[in-house]
């Protein structure tokens, strides 16, 4: 870093004396004022909008581990809390920590920059259930799930984790209606287990379990012509 500085500074010294040239036999006094403000000013502006940490190598190198990771994170952070991936990802290396109550603090922060991403809402919900003592989904919990479904109804993780409030709420019946849609959504070997959820909801709400769906026959497109040999086809009607 102090090798680069030392280098700049000559660079822009060689550059400001052929610059001044011109001025140096006739005023000397101008021209050595007009390149300290030159320098001075050239300083000041890279200090404003120029980037030296990113000259350090101990601040670009790749960090050696997620306690060094998630230290530079917060750093980047501090200087730039506008990033959303950012606190997106140092949410995801608090949980990988088990530290809950800071994932969920870095979700919230993701949310309020980015309010409309179903996932990262889903995400937030189940954030603040594991920071839960209970791991209860508590209200703004159920506000981020319902705000992910307004988003993209079809969101499979956001509809899983209503339902489970509802039924931690006793809304069995809702809960329910909220996890059928996933029926067409899912796949074969999850369909078993889902229905199974689903009616035991049912049941806890005093409801009978779902009736199966009617199966249609595919459609193949093969039309078939059956002809008779012509001596059995006069021993039948």
């Amino acid at each position: 870093m102090a090798s680069f500085i030392l280098l700049a500074t000559l660079i822009a010294l060689l550059a400001v004396a052929t610059l001044l040239r011109p001025l140096w036999r006739g005023a000397r006094g101008l021209a050595l004022g007009v390149g300290v403000v030159v320098l001075a000013s050239t300083a000041l502006l890279y200090r404003l909008v120029g980037t030296p940490q990113a000259l350090d190598a101990a601040a670009t190198r790749a960090p050696a581990s997620l306690d060094e990771a998630i230290a530079q994170l917060e750093q980047a952070l501090q200087a730039d809390p506008r990033q959303v991936e950012g606190w997106r990802l140092l949410a995801a290396a608090y949980q990988r920590q088990d530290q809950p109550a800071k994932a969920r603090d870095a979700y919230a922060r993701a949310v309020a920059l980015l309010p409309d991403d179903a996932g990262l809402l889903a995400e937030a919900a189940q954030a603040r259930a594991l920071a839960h003592p209970t791991r209860l989904f508590d209200g703004e919990a159920v506000s981020l799930l319902e705000r992910a479904l307004v988003a993209e109804p079809a969101h499979q993780r956001a509809r899983w984790f209503l339902g489970i409030a509802q039924r931690q709420a006793g809304r069995h019946a809702e809960a329910a209606a909220t996890w059928e849609p996933l029926l067409a959504q899912v796949d074969a070997g999850t369909t078993a287990s889902l229905r199974k959820e689903i009616d035991a909801a049912r049941a806890d709400a005093g409801l009978p379990p779902l009736t199966e769906a009617p199966t249609a026959m595919p459609a193949t497109g093969l039309t078939v012509r059956v002809t008779l040999h012509p001596e059995l086809a006069a021993r039948v009607r």
